[in-house]
């Protein structure tokens, strides 16, 4: 029997299970947005948590969190430890680190036999990502890498519409996510967010390729169904004495011929967090943006336009018993966070693979790799003028 609480104290799947947090305090947004997704299907606690890197910050943080003063920890690899040994120890970790700890932070808690959700990127570098997957799979590890936008139920209605196909043979994948909040030099004006994002030490080698790109890539991989075979990227950085790209265009050749494109870019002025995807196939398109959750247009080539709306349509598979309030009642980020959340408590209350997903719909390894395999793809390509360049084959 492994070592931790990963499946040796979880006989019990009838409570709730115990969370530890590391990173995510004080003034952290996604710190947050973890929590609250955690605790909207009442499906976990917070427990412990290691906080900040700061000691006072941590325990601050966790005083406010009303996490008990002996589990709140200055150091994860302490917390680790110390988790593992406990009877009512915690069952998995929440990781809302910069970037470079991920990995460092997920082999301290999978050493233990503590299942993870880890935010994106999954790591630094694909070998990383390799090395954290080995070790994860080894101890029979549950993992949810939190690409949030999967947890739609509209986005996973045009997953499974495409799957059955209702837009015939795939053509065309259009994906674009456009921000403006680093529109102007802010990390060199004391924005702590905007600070590290823009840090290669912390961030690593990609700036709005690693922390939006990877969303949007995944966004079309999860809905299309179709891998990038090869990519041809241009990234640019627009504000003066920036480290790390802020702009990046990047054309895909997907496998059976599709093509596409992929935008990402946080100095879009008057952008606020437009994701948008559109699928062409021989017969039918499907066009989704984030910030209409709720809607998804469909057309049928000839016919007029449908918007298929959450809670309306005719619901498929795919978003049976997604919902938790009624149509016209909006729902929106905060609840696809949480179906991921939900997706995690399914797979260790069932006891199933939870390292690639429940059913194929919670991102994992796998995509934490694809995406790490993406990102690096871009920058070989960039560096050699935009050549094009094939994808490391998972």
């Amino acid at each position: 029997m492994m070592a931790g609480n990963g499946f040796a104290k979880n006989k019990d799947t009838s409570r709730r299970i115990r969370l530890g947090m590391v990173g995510g305090g004080e003034g952290s947004f996604i710190g947050a947005a973890h929590r609250i997704a955690a605790r909207l299907d009442d499906e976990f606690e917070l427990v412990a948590g290691a906080l900040s890197s700061t000691p006072a910050k941590a325990h601050a943080s966790a005083t406010a969190l009303r996490i008990a003063p002996e589990r709140s920890y200055a150091d994860y690899g302490e917390m680790a430890r110390a988790e593992a040994t406990r009877e009512d120890g915690i069952d998995a970790v929440v990781i809302v680190t910069p970037n470079h700890l991920h990995v460092p932070v997920a082999l301290a808690f999978a050493e233990q036999g503590i299942h993870i959700i880890c935010d994106k990127p999954i790591a630094t570098s694909l070998a990383d990502a390799q090395k954290l997957a080995q070790v994860v799979r080894e101890r029979n590890l549950h993992f949810l890498l939190t690409h949030t936008y999967s947890g739609y139920p509209m986005v996973r209605q045009a997953r499974e519409m495409i799957a059955a196909g209702e837009l015939g043979d795939i053509r065309i994948v259009q994906v674009e996510y456009a921000q403006d909040w680093l529109g102007q030099p802010i990390e060199q004006q004391g924005n702590k967010q905007a600070a590290w994002r823009n840090d290669p030490a912390q961030a690593g080698p990609a700036g709005a390729l690693g922390d939006i790109g990877t969303h949007a890539y995944h966004l079309a991989r999860y809905v299309s169904g179709l891998k990038v075979q090869e990519l041809s990227a241009e990234l640019s950085t627009f504000v003066a004495g920036r480290a790390l790209d802020d702009h990046v265009q990047v054309m895909l050749h997907y496998e059976g011929g599709a093509r596409g494109m992929l935008w990402a870019s946080q100095v879009a002025s008057g952008a606020v967090n437009a994701l948008r995807l559109r699928v062409y196939g021989t017969q039918a398109s499907l066009h989704f943006d984030q910030e209409r959750p709720e809607e998804l247009r469909f057309a049928r080539q000839g016919e007029p336009a449908q918007c298929l709306r959450r809670g309306l349509a005719p619901a498929s598979s795919a978003i049976a018993g997604m919902s938790r309030i009624p149509a016209g009642h909006p729902e929106g980020y905060l609840e696809a966070f949480a179906q991921l959340y939900r997706d995690f408590a399914q797979a260790w209350r069932k006891g199933t693979d939870g390292a690639n997903g429940v059913e194929g719909h919670m991102p994992g390894l796998d995509d934490g790799i694809d995406g790490m395999a993406f990102v690096e793809a871009a920058i070989r390509s960039h560096r050699d003028g935009a050549k094009w360049t094939k994808l490391q084959a998972i």
